[in-house]
């Protein structure tokens, strides 16, 4: 057959995908509101692009394609358990393999906690009707009801003769079958799999080594490149002395490069060897002068300043605005108005930012730690003038993410690389190359003001001063107020303040920010948990009691019951501090309890935490709790230990020993637990962080009668 004769849905049917195998994905038509399911005959038949999702071979091993990457929150573990539930397989015989970057796999980017939340109610579809696609053909052989045969461990059964047949032997005629439409799906009670705490498929291979990151990735002819780049984002390089570079044995050329990152270019000097080593002792031998001309080189005390000037002088622009809190508190004998202060953070993922590129004539390939590989064809394509199709990203496992690798500038920068060489690149970063580069958790200011009255809260009014993360998608500010300024705050309080007002104020610096762990929860939820915490104070009200007051819906009360009883709430004894907080991210919501007091040296430390998560459907209780005790670590840090400063435009941390990470010892025993409802699935991997820091400093304030308003914080001088 001639290539003009291949059409694509010649080109199925003759790559054997259909009639050989049982192979089913989805079809995402813009118009509909759901994905529609459908095989490779159907696809073929209707001249569609399908993605494979899973792929049921002869030998009856099946091939799931996960489009979303695993950085470490389970997704390798969770999305074969819920395909393995409603599919009727054993977990030992589902393969995994990361689908590449492509938009018919829809959403593909690993953040905002939405693997399963967004897409479990497809995945367990899916599963289920390959199921009965194959339980039907087996009742086609056999001559008798479909409703008298189940599925169980890859085969389906005859109740009333124990007939069997390995869904191997039955793929080939359910591949021609339609995929049905409406299938049943398990009731919550009747799961096997889902919701049971099972060993995780990547462990084994994160602990023999035969887990492929994106360090480990390697392809013949591959070249190592180190890049000095600009240590202030803006600016350029003005020349650059590479002789001594050269001299390292290895070096194999110098070049200057351009990265985008986000709407703003960064400037570098390449450093292109046959080793990593010769690369990083190529790139500390480089002399660079830099231009850093026509844009201010700012300092942390100064970011702190302005934003609080601006809190006194602006009012912002309004996000959400109920009643008429400014008349409230005008009103009001009883009011509140203070300012929170949250540091900038760097991700510091254990695994540094790296990726593989290579550049061949009309198209080019990525391989790396990549967590929105579809946005990396999107922006990969535009800036190297390739047709999307004609750029190929693979996901490799991600040693942590926290957002940092949904960044594009790491895959083009190796691009730009390879292009220039002619050959595949591996990019590295070093420690000090991803904390003085960032970007960065946005530094933020707040000013909460509220009123009580009789014991309620009767007018909140709350202002954030820091950098919209949007802006820096965008390259341009917006008149609207940032859309995240509310993150964190639940719900139902609307319900029971009346007079309630969230306002951005804007706020710009030469810093780059994006999204990190539970994005701006995680600074809202210190400013307005803790605030809340005052305001409990000010009214003469147990700061549980004033919570449970105000959020009236079943949930929260379910879950404030919860959170007593687990940390014996009402039997606090004399000098112990405990403090609560209550924050939704990602459409979980999270309660927790900190229990503080202090050493025989007069040292304070933290004795329990006791986290309770409201996610609504879940699939694996273990995984959700090593994802709450991961966020609680990396809140501890991010509250006590670390934050990155700037010094005259500069990053001041540059690794480890001073931007310190929490040690084992500095971790206090983690309580966790899970509420069971009927509800829709939220989020897991982040929203465990927003409530430990003002459960803490609350904790603090009640033991010692110290407010913290300002992170970080030395624990061990309070």
């Amino acid at each position: 057959m001639s290539s003009n004769e291949v059409s694509r849905r010649n080109f199925l049917r003759v790559a054997g995908l259909a009639g050989t195998a049982l192979c089913l994905g989805f079809y995402f038509p813009s118009s509909a509101e759901e994905a529609t399911i459908i095989n490779t005959n159907g696809a073929a038949d209707a001249d569609i692009e399908m993605n494979p999702w899973i792929y049921i071979h002869t030998n009856g091993k099946v091939t799931l394609f996960n489009h979303r990457a695993e950085m470490g929150q389970g997704s390798y573990q969770s999305v074969p358990q819920i395909i393995a539930e409603e599919l009727e397989v054993d977990l030992k015989d589902i393969i995994v393999a990361s689908a590449q970057g492509n938009k018919k796999y829809g959403n593909q980017v690993t953040g905002g906690s939405s693997t399963i939340r967004s897409g479990y109610k497809n995945l367990l579809k899916l599963s289920a009707t390959a199921r009965v696609m194959l339980i039907t053909v087996a009742a086609t052989k056999w001559g008798v009801p479909a409703g008298d045969c189940y599925a169980e461990s890859g085969h389906v059964i005859h109740k009333i003769t124990n007939k069997k047949f390995h869904y191997g032997e039955l793929v080939e005629e359910a591949a021609k079958l339609p995929a049905p439409k409406d299938v049943v799906l398990k009731k919550t009670s009747e799961y096997k799999l889902i919701r049971k705490p099972l060993k995780r498929l990547d462990t084994p291979m994160k602990t023999n080594g035969t887990a492929i990151f994106g360090l480990d990735k390697k392809l013949p002819g591959m070249l190592y490149a180190a890049v000095e780049r600009n240590p202030r984002l803006r600016g350029t390089v003005k020349s650059f002395d590479d002789s001594a570079a050269l001299k390292v044995p290895g070096v194999k050329r110098v070049f200057k490069v351009k990265m985008l990152v986000f709407k703003t270019y960064r400037e570098g000097v390449a450093v292109v060897a046959t080793s990593t080593w010769a690369a990083l002792q190529g790139k500390k031998a480089l002399k660079v002068e830099w231009d850093d001309t026509g844009f201010e080189h700012i300092s942390t005390p100064v970011i702190y300043q302005r934003q609080q000037e601006l809190l006194k002088s602006s009012e912002g622009l309004f996000l959400s605005k109920q009643g008429n809190p400014n008349e409230t508190l005008g009103k009001s004998k009883d009011t509140l108005d203070v300012v929170y202060q949250t540091p900038y953070q760097s991700h510091s993922p254990m695994e540094p930012v790296n990726c593989v590129a290579h550049y061949q004539d009309d198209k080019l390939e990525i391989w790396g730690p990549i967590q929105a590989p579809d946005w990396v064809q999107d922006y990969i394509s535009t800036e190297m003038k390739l047709p999307r199709e004609k750029v190929i990203v693979n996901m490799t496992f991600l040693g942590g993410g926290f957002g940092r690798k949904a960044f594009m500038d790491y895959p083009h920068e190796a691009s730009v690389i390879s292009k220039e060489m002619g050959t595949p690149i591996q990019v590295i970063w070093t420690r000090e190359d991803d904390a003085t580069q960032g970007p960065y958790r946005p530094g933020i200011s707040y000013r909460c003001q509220g009123a009580v009255t009789n014991g309620e809260i009767t007018a909140l009014k709350f202002r954030m001063c820091g950098q919209n993360n949007d802006h820096w998608r965008n390259g341009a500010k917006s008149n609207q107020a940032n859309r995240s300024t509310s993150e964190g705050f639940l719900k139902p309080y609307y319900e029971s303040i009346k007079d309630v007002s969230f306002a951005e104020v804007q706020f710009e610096t030469p810093i780059p920010t994006m999204w990190w762990r539970s994005v701006y929860a995680s600074t809202n939820g210190f400013a307005y948990e803790s605030f809340l915490d005052e305001l409990a104070v000010q009214a003469g009200k147990d700061p549980l009691d004033l919570r449970r007051q105000h959020l009236k819906d079943e949930r929260s009360q379910k879950l404030i019951d919860k959170m007593e009883e687990v940390s014996g709430w009402k039997n606090r004894k004399k000098n112990e501090g405990y403090g609560v907080a209550i924050t939704e991210c990602f459409a979980s919501t999270v309660g927790q309890i900190v229990k503080v007091s202090k050493d025989q040296n007069g040292k304070l430390k933290i004795d329990q935490v006791w986290a309770v998560m409201d996610c609504g459907w879940y699939v694996n209780p273990d995984i959700i709790k090593a994802q709450v005790e991961g966020s609680i670590v990396m809140a501890l840090g991010a509250a006590t230990i670390h934050e990155i400063t700037f010094k005259d435009g500069l990053v001041e941390q540059r690794n480890f020993y001073d931007y310190k990470m929490p040690r084992i010892t500095d971790i206090p025993p983690i309580e966790v637990h899970i509420m069971e409802n009927t509800a829709d699935a939220g989020g897991v991997g982040e929203p465990g962080l927003p409530a430990f820091t003002p459960a803490l400093t609350n904790a603090i304030f009640d033991l010692t009668g110290t407010r913290i308003r300002k992170l970080p914080f030395d624990l061990k001088n309070i």
